[in-house]
């Protein structure tokens, strides 16, 4: 783990199988420091988002699972559609995302996505 300063905000960084993940959670308390959970979870609700994690998994993960992702492309952007990152990884065997709980908690995002989010 380390940390890195963007615009005087620290972002942390987790090297796994020698690749970057970047804090989801750091960089959405730019946007809402008292809620930056929701700032994620809103994220994950645009249609344009969903394709972008899909086509990032269908890149890069073979375990990945193409028709819990269909389901999930399908409702996003309805009013009532709801994403939470643990239930993107759960139910599609993502691998570009991980949810880590206790100190230096959050949500991670391989840099790919990361910079997407961040833009």
């Amino acid at each position: 783990m380390s940390k890195i300063s963007v615009q005087g905000k620290e972002i942390t960084i987790f090297s796994k199988k020698l690749e970057d993940y970047i804090s989801l959670t750091d960089i959405a308390k730019y946007r809402n420091k008292d809620a930056p959970v929701d700032v994620v979870k809103n994220w994950m609700r645009n249609k344009s988002t969903i394709e972008l994690l899909g086509l990032w998994e269908k890149l890069n993960n073979p375990d990945f699972k193409q028709v819990e992702f269909d389901l999930f492309k399908s409702e996003a952007g309805a009013n009532y559609f709801v994403l939470s990152p643990k239930k993107w990884i759960e139910t599609t065997n993502a691998t570009g995302m991980f949810s880590k709980s206790g100190r230096y908690g959050g949500t991670y995002a391989h840099k790919d996505i990361a910079f997407e989010f961040a833009s």
